[in-house]
């Protein structure tokens, strides 16, 4: 599951509003590097629909198109990079970042990880799978999950984060193709991305209040953090 921490407060919410802009410009310029137009460019094109969805104004949108694909006369260049580990009471988590330092970025996450554990590449990763994850809502009554997954082609699916939402589980490859497919099986795709998947999430029951109170406090450190996409957490429900 990705890590989500609901905003509380007017104030909360315009920061949260304005840190999801941000990450999803980043998407943008990123995928912009393969082309600028969304037509002949299915990554940018996923994340262009994302960001038109979360109401980004369309200056902002257009203007990280072309930063991206080198139009505006910047160099842009962000480093893709993953830090894998655990939170508190060894829940493991992986985390997704972009960067324009890493000598930064990397120091910054030792120090975050300080109340869990740092592990090296490919120490938590085995337990994960690298999936696409669409986040879809019904666009009429009684649309069928199960049957849209069966029909768009995708592996699984599972309730999403919002209330009467639908997570659709793909391969890695299939994310573009049953992202298209879905509209067509009476589903809007509010979102399309790669992720990770933990194959053994631990049960949050098996926490106390407490403990989980210091799993969700380090993972909301974690997700505060500039340079930080996507948080993928091992915890069930």
């Amino acid at each position: 599951m990705g890590a989500q921490w609901k905003a509380k407060g007017k104030a909360q919410a315009a920061d949260a509003r304005g840190k999801l802009f941000g990450r999803l410009a980043k998407d943008i310029m990123v995928a912009a590097r393969s082309g600028a137009d969304p037509a002949s460019n299915s990554r940018l094109r996923l994340v262009v629909e994302q960001a038109r969805k979360a109401s980004m104004p369309k200056d902002t949108l257009d203007r990280a198109i072309k930063k991206g694909a080198g139009l505006t006369g910047e160099t842009v260049h962000f480093e893709h990079v993953i830090y894998e580990g655990f939170a508190p009471h060894r829940v493991p988590l992986m985390v997704e970042c972009l960067t324009d330092n890493v000598n930064r970025t990397a120091p910054e996450m030792r120090v975050l990880f300080r109340k869990g554990q740092l592990g090296t590449s490919g120490s938590v990763s085995w337990d994960f799978d690298h999936v696409g994850m669409i986040e879809a809502e019904p666009a009429q009554p009684g649309a069928d999950p199960e049957l849209a997954a069966i029909e768009a082609g995708a592996q699984d699916f599972e309730p999403g984060e919002e209330e009467g939402t639908t997570l659709f589980l793909t391969d890695a490859t299939d994310l573009d193709l049953v992202s298209r497919a879905l509209p067509a099986q009476g589903f809007t795709v509010l979102s399309a991305k790669l992720g990770y998947k933990a194959k053994n999430p631990v049960d949050p029951a098996s926490l106390s209040p407490a403990e989980l109170q210091e799993v969700e406090a380090f993972l909301a450190a974690i997700d505060a953090h500039d340079d930080v996409q996507n948080v993928f957490v091992g915890l069930a429900g």
